[in-house]
């Protein structure tokens, strides 16, 4: 699927459990989903070491504020992300979730970014903000 998106030139998002990552701890773990074309991935808690990689990656990883937000998801559900034009350290996003039949719903999320990760993630990742020219 991730590799018809990435032909197709369209992002997408993982929607995860608890302790996203565990176990994946490495690099290529967050390399890999955004060479795919990864776009966010939104769990109910990260592997600590992971988030870190994704944020490095240019991938934002976000938690739901209520875990509860994981259940109103459904397969074959559209998402958006709101506010991500103006993302600033310690303000909430909003996931916008439509499904199959219309309606919507709105689920908050939070991120742990700081400036500098939110510079990494304008620019692709950490690697290209230290590119000539960026």
């Amino acid at each position: 699927v991730a590799k018809s998106y990435k032909s197709n030139k369209r992002g997408w998002v993982v929607i995860g459990d608890e302790n996203y990552g565990e176990g994946s701890s490495r690099e290529h773990a967050a390399m890999c989903p955004r060479f795919l074309g990864c776009r966010a991935v939104i769990v109910k808690s990260f592997a600590r070491i992971h988030e870190t990689n994704l944020k490095k990656q240019g991938v934002l990883p976000m938690t739901f504020a209520d875990a509860k937000g994981y259940d109103a998801i459904s397969d074959g559900d559209s998402v958006s992300i709101i506010g991500l034009e103006k993302i600033t350290p310690g303000v909430n996003l909003t996931l916008r979730v439509t499904a199959i039949d219309g309606k919507v719903k709105d689920i908050p999320l939070k991120h742990s970014l700081t400036d500098e990760h939110i510079a990494w993630l304008r620019a692709g990742s950490a690697l290209n903000t230290l590119r000539p020219g960026r």
